[in-house]
């Protein structure tokens, strides 16, 4: 899992409440077994004038122009800012996936669904609770400036414009902040007890030798 320290990021405005994981990566598109690909079908009924299906060639697809990720000046970003309740809906662990294969470190919001939060600690991408008015704020900041950048400090906790003129601080989970600073997803967690778990097997096919004879 990529490590995240600070991001220095294009601000995208998604300003819609209560966005469920189905608009987030629709359900036909949760077929695939791999664990990639997902990026171009993230929020695909908002983003493509027709109808997705997989194995579509989305390059061909006619965009909606009015919605944001297709405007110029978002391109790029990498940092999505949104309303409360995001990720509501079902679990599905492709929602942090497609955020994250479009190109997004961070979503902030005022509140976020449970099980798509902890996911995405899971997957490397980094949700930002902060207060309504802050949020809004946050909006009208972005909507005022064309272009407008936002720096992401995990380890400082801190939402600021790059001039230093506003800077907001946000909660993070001190395990959950251990696990993004230094890239450990939950198999990373367990090869930092990597020879720990080695000496232990040899250790125990030493006193059980039994154990490692094939049946």
């Amino acid at each position: 899992m990529e490590k995240f320290t600070l991001l220095d990021g294009l601000v995208a405005p998604l300003d819609r409440a209560n966005v469920d994981t189905d608009a987030i990566i629709p359900k036909q598109f949760l077929k695939s077994i791999r664990r990639s690909g997902f990026g171009p079908n993230l929020f695909d009924e908002w983003r493509y004038l027709d109808h997705g299906e997989p194995g579509m060639d989305n390059s061909t697809r006619p965009l909606n122009p009015e919605f944001v990720l297709n405007q110029d000046r978002y391109a790029g970003a990498s940092i999505l800012l949104t309303r409360k309740n995001f990720g509501c809906g079902s679990s599905r662990e492709h929602a942090p996936w497609a955020l994250q294969q479009y190109g997004f470190r961070a979503v902030i919001a005022p509140s976020f669904a449970d099980i798509f939060f902890n996911n995405c600690f899971k997957n490397g991408l980094l949700p930002i609770r902060l207060e309504e008015d802050a949020v809004e704020h946050l909006f009208q900041f972005v909507q005022e400036n064309i272009g407008a950048h936002l720096l992401v400090s995990l380890e400082k906790q801190t939402v600021s414009t790059k001039d230093g003129a506003l800077s907001l601080h946000f909660d993070v989970d001190p395990f959950r902040k251990y696990c993004l600073l230094n890239g450990l997803d939950d198999i990373g967690l367990t090869l930092v007890h990597a020879e720990k778990i080695r000496a232990f097997e040899q250790k125990h096919i030493q006193v059980q030798p039994w154990l490692a004879k094939t049946i």
